[in-house]
């Protein structure tokens, strides 16, 4: 499970660099201000999620039941959180309005929340 958390953390990682750099400098002339810091907080919450994962995979105080229970939902959550801040901020490019994926965003928020609280509880209640 570690390998996998790892590797998943990595690609996370880098795909996380990649589309900073492109938000950077490719959609900088592209979109607004405000849909610029909005899809650098989509990059932002990837790559604290990528290092989240890091710190999971070498973490001794979770059970690998917990483990998965975590990396499910730090995966689903980015994918919703992040995934959707890109599509919704990337229209005039696009030129597809993805409003009606917006709930999707805060969905992925709790997800994430969800991962920590799942954390957290478990360290709490660990004996070790």
């Amino acid at each position: 499970m570690e390998r996998k958390i790892t590797c998943v953390a990595a690609l996370m990682g880098m795909t996380a660099i990649i589309l900073g750099a492109f938000g950077a400098h490719a959609l900088k002339k592209q979109l607004s201000i405000d849909e610029l810091n909005a899809f650098e907080t989509g990059v932002k919450y990837q790559m604290y999620h990528a290092l989240f994962l890091l710190f999971l995979s070498i973490n001794t105080l979770l059970n690998e039941k917990a483990k998965k229970t975590v990396f499910q939902f730090v995966i689903f959550g980015v994918f919703f959180f992040s995934g959707s801040i890109y599509l919704l901020t990337t229209k005039a490019i696009t030129e597809i309005d993805f409003k009606f994926i917006g709930i999707v965003t805060p969905i992925g928020g709790g997800l994430l929340i969800m991962a920590w609280s799942i954390l957290f509880w478990n360290i709490w209640k660990s004996k070790r």
